[in-house]
This record gives C-alpha cells, sequence and structure tokens, in this order.
C-alpha cells in the first residue's frame, strides 16, 4: 500500500461535459474555496481551450490570461490547482509562464495516435515552469508493448505525474492491476502517478480503492468529482473517496464542505442534468466500444438489444474505440438488409385489390382516440382498408397489420399471439419472427429509398410498397408528428424521449411531399406535417 496518497477532485472541468460548464462565477469560485478548506490537495479548475471566448461564468476559459479574471479574489492556501488542455484545443502561446498565473499545473490529454505531436507540446508547457500532468486516455487501447514504449518516453521528458486514464470505463481489478505495475515497474519512481476513471460499470469507487491500495513506493493521485458529476456514467465520487481516506490513510479531509458543494451548487443541476451509471454507457462498456455507437443504433428506435449488441460486436478492432458515422450507419443498413423473394407478397396485394379500395393507414399518434368516431364514421363511409403501422389497437377493424420495427415487433409478439386478431401481418425481412407469423414479408433494402431523408420511417417503408402495387392514394390518421408532450401516442408504451422535434417534423414533410409527387397523402386527423 502507498504511503503517500493525494486526491485530485476535477468537479470544475469533468462536471463541465454536462452543463457546458456553465456554473457561474460565484460557483466556481465557492467550489474552489470549499474544496480547498476541504483539504483536497489538488484542483482542477477547468479547461484551457482557446477556441472558446471568455465567460467568466465557465470554467472552460481561453487562456491563463481568463484564468487569473475567473479567480482574481480567490487566496490559495493548501491545494495546488491545475487546468487541463485537450491536445489541439489550446496553443502554447495561449499559456503564460507559471510565476504569471493562478494555476500551479496543467494536465495535457491526448490518444496514443498523436503522442509523436503531443509531447512536444507538452515539454513546452513544463518549461513554463507548470507541473506537468500527462494523461494517457483510453488507456485500454495500449497494448503492454506500446504502453512500456510509451513510459520510455514518459521518462525522457520526466513530467510532474503520470495517469491511467479508464475513458470508457472499461478497467477491472485484473486489467487495472496489470496496467499499474507494468508502468509503476518502468516508469522514474519520482513520476507521481495518477488514475482517473469512470462509472460505465459502477467501478469507479472501488476501482480507485484499488489503485490506491497497489503496493509502490511513489506518490498516488486518485481524481474525484463531488457527487460523481460527469461526462456520461460519471466518475468516482470525491465524498466517498474523501471518507475513504480519513478512514484508511489518516487524513482529516472535511466531509461537510464537500457535501455542502453538493447540496448548494450540485444537486439543482444535477436535477437538470442528469449523470451516472446509464444503461447506453453500460452497453459501450459491454461492447468496448465509442458509446456514440450504442447511441447511433439505440436513437434508430427499430432494433432490439439483441440486434444492437450484434451490431456493435461486428465492429473491427481498429474502429471500436474511434466513432465512425459512415461504417455504423451502413452497419445498420446491412444488418436489416436479410434478403427474401417477396415477388408472391405483391401479386397477392394486388390479388385482393388493395389498389382499388380507399386505404386509412393508422399510425400510433394520440389523434386517435381524440378523433375515433371521425375515423370510424371514415372508414364505414369509404368501406376503408386499415392498414396499422408498428402498433396494434383493437380500436378499429384493421386488414393489415405493418411492423419494420423489430423493438416494436418484440415487444406486441405476446400480446399478437394470445389475441384474436383478423388483419394479415405484413413485416419487413429485418425483423425475425417470433411466435406471431407474418402473412407477407418484404425486402427491407428494396423499400428504401434514396430521395427520403428517413427512408427507413415505417411509413415511408409502407409506401414503397403501396407504390409498387400501384396505390394512386392514401388517407392517414395517427401520424401526429413529433412533440414530448405525454399525450403524443395513443399509449404510453409507445412514448420516447424526442429531442429536435421540429427538425425531425421538417424532415418528414419533406419526404411526404416527396411521396405525394406519386401518391396523394391526406390526412384524416390532425398533424404537425406540412405536405406540399
Amino acid at each position: 500500500m502507498a504511503n503517500n496518497v493525494k486526491i485530485l477532485d476535477c468537479t470544475l472541468r469533468d462536471g463541465g461535459y454536462v452543463n457546458d460548464w456553465d456554473f457561474g462565477h460565484s460557483v466556481i469560485t465557492g467550489t474552489y474555496k470549499r474544496l480547498d478548506e476541504a483539504g483536497v490537495d489538488y484542483i482542477e479548475v477547468g479547461f484551457l481551450d482557446d477556441r472558446r471566448e471568455f465567460d467568466i461564468n465557465r470554467s472552460i476559459m481561453p487562456n491563463t490570461d481568463a484564468i487569473n479574471k475567473v479567480f482574481a479574489n480567490v487566496e490559495k492556501k493548501h491545494a495546488i490547482p491545475v487546468a487541463m488542455i485537450d491536445y489541439g484545443t489550446c496553443g502554447i502561446d495561449s499559456i503564460g509562464r507559471c510565476e504569471d498565473t493562478f494555476i500551479d499545473g496543467i494536465r495535457v490529454i491526448f490518444k496514443k495516435e498523436k503522442i509523436a505531436e503531443a509531447l512536444p507540446f507538452c515539454k513546452a508547457i513544463k518549461e513554463k515552469g507548470y507541473k506537468l500532468f500527462i494523461q494517457a486516455i483510453s488507456i485500454t487501447a495500449y497494448s503492454d508493448e506500446e504502453m512500456l514504449a510509451y513510459v520510455k518516453q514518459i521518462n525522457e521528458i520526466k513530467p510532474y505525474a503520470f495517469s491511467i486514464v479508464d475513458t470508457y470505463g472499461l478497467l477491472d481489478d485484473k486489467s487495472l492491476t496489470r496496467y499499474f505495475y507494468l508502468i509503476d515497474n518502468n516508469m522514474d519512481p519520482e513520476i507521481v502517478m495518477g488514475y482517473h476513471e469512470h462509472n460505465n460499470f459502477q467501478l469507479g469507487f472501488s476501482n480507485t480503492i484499488k489503485f490506491l491500495s497497489m503496493e509502490t513506493e511513489r506518490e498516488l493521485v486518485a481524481d474525484s468529482t463531488a457527487y460523481g458529476m460527469g461526462k456520461s456514467a460519471g466518475n468516482c465520487a470525491t465524498e466517498l473517496l474523501a471518507m475513504h481516506l480519513n478512514d484508511y490513510y489518516h487524513r482529516s479531509l472535511d466531509l461537510n464542505q464537500i457535501l455542502e458543494i453538493i447540496d448548494t451548487d450540485l444537486l439543482y443541476i444535477y436535477q437538470q442534468h442528469y449523470w451516472g451509471y446509464k444503461y447506453d454507457f453500460y452497453i459501450s462498456a459491454m461492447q468496448k466500444c465509442h458509446p456514440t455507437y450504442v447511441k447511433a443504433l439505440l436513437d434508430k428506435k427499430t432494433l432490439s438489444i439483441t440486434a444492437v449488441n450484434e451490431i456493435l460486436a461486428s465492429i473491427p478492432e481498429p474502429k471500436k474505440l474511434h466513432y465512425d458515422k459512415e461504417w455504423i450507419e451502413k452497419a445498420y443498413i446491412a444488418y436489416q438488409s436479410n434478403k427474401v423473394d417477396d415477388g408472391q407478397c405483391y401479386q397477392e396485394l394486388q390479388t385482393e385489390k388493395v389498389a382499388e379500395r380507399t386505404i386509412l393507414v393508422v399510425g400510433p399518434g394520440g389523434s386517435i382516440d381524440a378523433h375515433k368516431e371521425e375515423i370510424h364514421r371514415f372508414i364505414s363511409e369509404r368501406n376503408a382498408i386499415v392498414i396499422l403501422t408498428n402498433f396494434y389497437t383493437e380500436s378499429f377493424p384493421a386488414n393489415y397489420m405493418f411492423m419494420s420495427n423489430a423493438k416494436r415487433y418484440s415487444k406486441l409478439s405476446d400480446v399478437l399471439a394470445g389475441a384474436r386478431i383478423n388483419a394479415k401481418l405484413m413485416l419487413t425481412s429485418n425483423v425475425s419472427v417470433l411466435d406471431y407469423p407474418a402473412d407477407f414479408v418484404f425486402n427491407y433494402d428494396a423499400l428504401l429509398n434514396p430521395n427520403c431523408k428517413n427512408s427507413d420511417n415505417a411509413l415511408m417503408l409502407l409506401l414503397s410498397i403501396l407504390h409498387k402495387i400501384d396505390v394512386k392514394e392514401v388517407y392517414l390518421a395517427g401520424f401526429d408528428g413529433f412533440g414530448n408532450a405525454s399525450g403524443d401516442y395513443c399509449e404510453r408504451g409507445y412514448e420516447f424521449e424526442r429531442k429536435e422535434s421540429e427538425e425531425r417534423n421538417r424532415i418528414m414533410s419533406q419526404d411526404l411531399s416527396y411521396w405525394n409527387t406519386m401518391i396523394r397523402v391526406q390526412f384524416v386527423t390532425p398533424t404537425r406535417y406540412v405536405v406540399e
């Protein structure tokens, strides 16, 4: 166990990902003062980023002069103040001499592919008199051989500290121990070793405890944030770490000062911008991939979680931790493209003379409840064929159910299997059949229209089918558009958070306007879409 363990609080920096660093000037300075009074050893005051304009209320600052302005009335007492630079976002000219600034140290982050160009920048920071911290982000991307070569270069520069950074929260007890001793046994003993974790697997605190318990003679510094505030799944909580240091390392950190920060300033932010253990970040850690891949697939709202995991598992190793938007979009389409012979399906629809009847396509919008009588009257008077899209309701006598959303189908399959339903089921080939068999299966990729931005939307896919059987006109009910209101869907189970609703409505309006040039599109219920 190390004899000399210290704590570095990075609430004002890592926590700033949550609220775009907009803490307010008094909160920034007040947080620093309370952490200093608490006995925290190092306090990270924020990011240095010369792409940003100076804002005294934000802890992301364009240069060291801006830091001086923010902390002009703050007295440095016990803690060592530091700032962080994401290499490439702040030039060396934006950094004054250490003796002329409030901060005493600078931490620099960069991935392994930038080592060669970033290390000279790090040396220039050290030459300006700062305590230089080099942060090995995405630590799990390094092989043992790569890490040994990196440590050799670190020894040549001899920074104040070198940190293990578990960017995606992938480390466990075994892998943390391996990286620790690989570095500890080969790094200059005078260099401090740090550890920065993330809480994707709920291991932030336990891994930090493990890090501090390692057998070594060097000084160890553990990162934390008040209330675990931070990007994605959050971080090891400063109040928990401080309590542990008091109990096991004979420290006397004032927990009340840290709790005052949480109670006075952070709980309000937490209520507005949740951070902590999250489903999607758990999946990204489980699959050892960049979290944006997970977000891209979950945002489709069409894939079962099994499908999401299968796609993520297929990501090539070099791309795992480097998000490639083009690759994941192609992988999504490829996964959906389960080819079938659907010629007979089109023939059968033509035999059933669907194109010769009035067609009412019904979606799950809340308007189908509000306008139920009008819809029933329309069906009766027009003797309309009713097609339900990606949902089921007993409110209307449906002739067909069209489902292209594997997630919706999986959810409804148990209900559908036990119900007496006269409607014929139409599936796209990306949906795996469960208990409720399909009457029609259509090639998914053949229905994607390159002229539509939202071509994988269920309505767009259905319009492709109807166009292929020469339908000239469709009526729509329950396609209300996106709004975020609790009554936007006929059943709560179909609701999900929709941000940027105005943009989504605009895109859907454009796509429907495109289809309106080939199939006349008319609405039976109110809608946010504008069809030209």
